[in-house]
């Protein structure tokens, strides 16, 4: 079984919706979930926020935050998880941010990513030091978004 298929599994036994919010993923962690048989009955949608001002403006992340450090921060994260579990009313919410490459962004290098899931009002959030290429990042901050989700709604 894919991680993809089961978090969906995961999510339907305990009847959990689940929706995304993507920065250097592009909406590939959505599309890894429903690319599963069944994902219609937990995906609520995606939200592709690659700016950094629709961050703020459709996720509702702190628009000081974004100006100090900038979109690839822990805090920044968090918040999107959040706002888009409360944007698209999911239960849970899965969000990506970091720097692919091929330069750095916001004084962050490349490989710098942080995925945050959030459930119940609350947030975890992981930082990555990946390594390889853009699609080598992006494929792997989807892995670590499959994992993390999974983790938090099965509470292993």
């Amino acid at each position: 079984m894919t991680s993809a298929a089961g978090l969906i599994s995961a999510l339907t036994a305990r009847s959990l919706t689940i929706a995304t919010a993507e920065s250097l993923t592009g909406g590939l962690v959505c599309a890894a979930l429903t690319d599963v048989p069944g994902a219609s009955a937990v995906v609520r949608g995606g939200v592709v926020a690659y700016a950094t001002d629709l961050k703020a403006g459709l996720l509702g992340v702190d628009p000081a935050l974004l100006a100090a450090g900038g979109a690839v921060q822990e805090e920044v994260a968090r918040q999107m998880a959040l706002g888009v579990c409360r944007l698209l009313g999911a239960a849970v919410g899965v969000a990506t941010t970091g720097v692919a490459g091929p330069d750095p962004q916001d004084g962050r290098p490349v490989g710098t990513v942080f995925v945050a899931v959030a459930c119940d009002g609350e947030a975890r959030v992981v930082e990555l030091r990946l390594q390889g290429s853009r699609d080598t990042i992006r494929t792997d901050t989807v892995s670590a978004a499959m994992r993390l989700a999974t983790s938090l709604v099965t509470g292993a």
